[in-house]
């Protein structure tokens, strides 16, 4: 996390227009709130409006890249982003995904760290040269290539600028972490 408050305030209930209503009540869960970063994106309908079909495809089974596999490069980039907000969403949907607190807390150490199969030791790498040169060198895609078809190495790298962006507006926007949760550490900037 880089601020300790909103840049930009997430809507509030009493002061939501009735289509900011009506998108918050859209993205919330049963006997829940809508999370802050829906709330945050809601001060822009449009972009809302937008962003959540691509967001949604990305969550779900139509994106090729197996769940735990895209998790595994979510955290990644949250983490290379110093997303705090993204990395405490996503590390228990990683957990609920196959991840274990073991690989998870690995992911800190990157893809050279002992125990990653190379598929993981791949995905990881992909997740750094793309965060930080915005290309998957001739060497990551070969290894992508040896257990991924072309379509989930696609969903890798469209994974991975999904997750760039996002971890950019958390960032930018100051979206705070949601109630009850707390800030590893580690992603702390």
């Amino acid at each position: 996390m880089r601020l300790d408050s909103p840049r930009i305030p997430p809507v509030a209930d009493a002061d939501a227009t009735p289509r900011q209503a009506a998108q918050l009540a859209s993205v919330t869960r049963p006997g829940g709130a809508p999370l802050n970063i829906f709330r945050t994106l809601a001060q822009v309908p449009d972009a809302f409006d937008g962003f959540m079909p691509w967001g949604g495809f990305m969550l779900s089974k139509k994106n090729p890249l197996p769940p735990r596999e895209r998790e595994l490069v979510i955290l990644r980039v949250g983490l290379l982003c110093a997303a705090g907000y993204e990395w405490t969403q996503h590390v228990p949907i990683g957990e609920r995904a196959g991840l274990t607190a073991e690989e998870i807390t690995r992911l800190k150490l990157g893809p050279d760290a002992e125990g990653w199969s190379p598929l993981d030791a791949a995905l990881v790498r992909a997740a750094d040269e793309l965060v930080r040169d915005h290309f998957v060198t001739d060497e990551t895609w070969s290894a992508l290539g040896a257990e991924l078809t072309d379509a989930q190495r696609m969903a890798v790298v469209m994974t991975v600028g999904q997750y760039t962006q996002v971890s950019m507006m958390l960032n930018s926007f100051g979206v705070q972490l949601d109630e009850g949760q707390t800030l590893d550490p580690d992603l702390r900037r």
